[in-house]
């Protein structure tokens, strides 16, 4: 009412995220302290639209009450459909020409951002494909011999000899662009296994704009006679030289049956292929969170002006926080990171699955929480940081039910357990 409101501001201590809503086709985005930004707010069928943005300078006046309104229909559209593509037409520099919609979620475009993530995987797989480049050679010239044996005429030596290429698949979840990047290094024959024909139709356009031959990538669902045997050779007498696996969702969690899908893809490759990453290491500090701890379970009666809740509901909470930001969480840390887990997906008898870590506390304090991330080895000398600054992937924490007060040069000891895709860490 007039007396009692309640501000989602990111100033206040609210339950409340903010949103943000992106500003397209501005022909400056700079400004500069004491210019003024006009733009026409409305909220139409509970849809919020912000467009007609300008920027005035200081000496300007501006004309608040002026509508800036250009197009009416926006105002009468029916359907949620209706609206976006009425909303995606105001921002075509070329109206009368047909465009390919591609909507990606907001975590994929992160990962399209990652340049660290792209230029890891193009090293690597450069790396790979070099290995096995004299093996190809060689089978290359066996024929050519044999050719020169059966035939003996100088017409054999002029034949130009296509050499196979090298296969290679990615089974990321959702939008990659590695299977075009692999197609930029030579005798590759990449696969990709997207499902959506939005993001097929997306990378054949991509292919396009980047004079990459569009018959050259392939969409592995098509051979398959369905999801659950993606994991295949490319052919009855073919194997793969590299199988890309997604290990680490972004949310933070590992991925389902990833254990199962790299067995499976170690019988599928030839000699000398890899698949990628081919280890993870998963680390973790133990570190005080309130924030962590107020927004995982009910915290007594006072919150809830006296009711008895929290038995109840905290009953049904889950021990791990996933999409956590550990750079913007409110938090001290009480020790350093240690190293928790391996996962080996090209040698599994280096998985350790079920370990203990000692953790020296470095700080006194109260452990609340531990946070987890990994590093992604493509191979021995090239990582990729899933806690870095340039990661599209978010962290996750395991939340104590019970916080433990420590003091420092005190040891706590982790017991750590992967089964089944899923990792569970309890302090002992």
């Amino acid at each position: 009412d007039d007396e009692h409101s309640l501000s989602t501001s990111p100033n206040e201590e609210t339950c409340w995220e903010q949103a943000v809503y992106p500003a397209h086709d501005l022909a400056d985005y700079r400004i500069k302290r004491g210019d003024h930004v006009m733009m026409e707010v409305s909220c139409q069928d509970c849809y919020l639209r912000i467009q007609n943005i300008s920027v005035f300078g200081p000496e300007c006046e501006l004309d608040t009450g002026k509508n800036f309104t250009k197009n009416k229909d926006l105002l009468t559209l029916g359907s949620e459909a209706e609206l976006c593509s009425a909303l995606a037409n105001l921002q075509t520099s070329k109206p009368d020409s047909v465009e390919q919609t591609c909507v990606l979620e907001s975590t994929e475009i992160a990962l399209l951002n990652n340049s660290v993530y792209h230029e890891g995987f193009k090293m690597a797989m450069k790396k790979v494909l070099s290995s096995l480049t004299p093996e190809k050679l060689c089978q290359a010239m066996d024929t050519q011999c044999q050719n020169e044996m059966s035939c003996g005429s100088e017409e054999s030596n002029s034949q130009e000899i296509v050499p196979e290429p090298f296969y290679v698949l990615d089974v990321s979840e959702g939008f990659s662009i590695l299977p075009i990047i692999a197609g930029t290094l030579g005798q590759v024959k990449p696969y990709s296994s997207v499902e959506k024909d939005q993001h097929r139709i997306t990378l054949d356009l991509i292919s396009e704009a980047n004079h990459f031959p569009k018959e050259t990538l392939e969409f592995w669902l098509r051979h398959v006679e369905d999801e659950s045997s993606v994991l295949q050779r490319p052919k009855s007498d073919k194997l793969w030289s590299i199988i890309i696996l997604d290990v680490i969702e972004p949310s933070g969690l590992i991925q389902q049956e990833i254990m199962e899908k790299a067995a499976i893809s170690r019988c599928l490759l030839q000699s000398g292929g890899k698949i990628f990453p081919q280890y993870v290491l998963m680390f973790g500090l133990l570190v005080e969170s309130q924030t962590l701890v107020e927004e995982n379970a009910v915290q007594g009666t006072e919150r809830t002006l006296g009711l008895n809740i929290a038995p109840f509901i905290n009953q049904f909470q889950v021990p791990i926080r996933v999409f956590l930001d550990l750079s913007s969480l409110p938090c001290i840390p009480l020790s350093k990171p240690v190293e928790l887990l391996r996962l080996d997906l090209m040698t599994p008898y280096l998985n350790t699955s079920n370990r203990e870590v000692k953790v020296h506390i470095c700080k006194s304090g109260q452990v609340t929480a531990i946070p987890f991330w990994y590093h992604m080895y493509l191979d021995d000398e090239i990582r990729l940081d899933t806690s870095g600054e340039a990661s599209h992937w978010k962290q996750a924490a395991v939340v104590l039910e019970n916080p433990i007060q420590v003091e420092m040069g005190e040891e706590l000891v982790l017991s750590v357990q992967h089964h089944k895709s899923s990792v569970s860490i309890t302090v002992k």
